[in-house]
């Protein structure tokens, strides 16, 4: 095969070709290299609780994300190249749908040339759709990826959460949630339009499969509401009804929130939950968000005599909002002590000042949380944290 000097030709011969459609992932991975002219080539993907690159094959071992080069290039979603053992060199490539962290690509050539490279970017361009596009239905991938069996209430509420990064040239918004295969009540939801980011905090009372099933109605009325066009007032309103309905003895807190990517206007409603924190200039200004609760979804709300409030409040670009559970600030250090609001902004601002992706700062931030001889969690932690960054401004 003629490779042309962009090496996108052998490539589009490869996507023409309709017998790789149906190819699980390992041959088309090495059908794809073999194509582009790359001498081999391993997908890795992390796990679950982004502790390790488990690779898709046998071929290799697991890779921590945290002390080797591959994690290096996952935490910082950059690539790194050095010499391999067997000859010619290793460059490793992040693993991404869109902001999404996926894993990492090893692409093993005999020389790195500027022709070598761009068809290595290609092919990691591909593999981060695919992989996308196909682990929602192939049971192999999650295996690799579960280092632990996962219980039934974690099971269901996992099957209904988004992704765990999204975001474009306005915003980025990302998630996690802990323990990550003994989940209780606590769920994050967020989705783009065009002109919003739509963002949310839930937690379930209880620990158990209700509590489970109560956040995923919650999710599934705040996904129905805004795919019909309807406003926070009504989106919330939706939940109130759907859980007084469905699940008359069950409520959950949360704050959902909408922001309007062209001018930062964030509208949010509080529904017994703590109130979100505003990280400005890094500093942290506590009560920035702090308004009277309402109360928490379901039927509470529609027993009170008083209407849901709607409050606002403009951003400014690089205004970082964090919304959480209280599992994060009731964590308890050996002593006893609380990690608090302080130590959790305090993270958090000296992330932000190391440069660190808001994905990367999450993970290690709740890692701390998770870590023998550091905290230890008393309940689920959930943590949401959304950075407007308008282009230009």
């Amino acid at each position: 095969m003629v490779f042309s000097d962009t090496g996108g030709e052998p490539l589009h011969d490869f996507l023409a070709d309709p017998a790789n459609l149906t190819l699980d992932l390992p041959t088309a991975v090495g059908r794809c290299a073999k194509a582009l002219g790359l001498q081999h080539a391993v997908v890795y993907l992390a796990d679950l609780q982004q502790r390790d690159l488990v690779p898709l094959t046998d071929v290799t071992g697991v890779l921590p994300v945290d002390g080797s080069l591959a994690g290096w290039t996952y935490r910082t979603e950059s690539l790194r190249v050095e010499e391999a053992d067997t000859g010619g060199v290793t460059v490793w490539l992040p693993l991404l749908d869109g902001a999404e962290r996926l894993g990492v690509l090893a692409v093993h050539s005999n020389a790195l040339t500027a022709v070598a490279l761009t068809r290595a970017r290609a092919l990691a361009s591909l593999l981060g759709m695919m992989i996308t596009s196909k682990r929602a239905y192939k049971d192999s991938f999650v295996r690799r990826t579960r280092t632990e069996r996962m219980e039934l209430p974690a099971e269901m509420l996992r099957a209904f959460l988004p992704p765990r990064t999204i975001g474009n040239a306005h915003v980025v918004s990302t998630g996690v949630l802990e323990p990550a295969y003994q989940l209780g009540g606590d769920a994050f939801d967020h989705s783009l339009t065009a002109s919003s980011l739509h963002a949310g905090v839930l937690d379930s009372m209880g620990h158990d499969l209700s509590s489970g099933l109560t956040s995923a109605v919650a999710l599934a009325s705040c996904r129905n509401a805004r795919r019909t066009g309807k406003d926070l007032p009504d989106l919330v309103a939706g939940v109130d009804e759907a859980l007084a309905e469905w699940l008359p003895d069950r409520f959950c807190t949360g704050v959902l929130a909408q922001l309007d990517l062209a001018t930062g206007l964030l509208r949010w409603t509080n529904c017994g939950h703590p109130a979100p924190l505003l990280i400005r200039d890094q500093v942290l200004i506590v009560d920035a968000m702090e308004r009277e609760a309402d109360p928490p979804m379901g039927m509470p709300s529609l027993l009170s005599p008083r209407p849901r409030q709607t409050h606002e409040m403009t951003l400014q670009p690089g205004d970082r909002v964090l919304m959480y559970t209280d599992g994060v600030t009731e964590a308890r250090t050996q002593d006893g002590s609380l990690f608090g609001l302080e130590r959790f902004g305090d993270y958090i601002i000296r992330a932000t000042a190391a440069g660190e992706l808001p994905a990367e700062t999450l993970r290690r931030l709740i890692h701390s949380l998770l870590d023998a001889g550091t905290y230890r969690l008393r309940d689920d932690a959930t943590i949401l944290m959304f950075e407007w960054r308008p282009p230009g401004r």
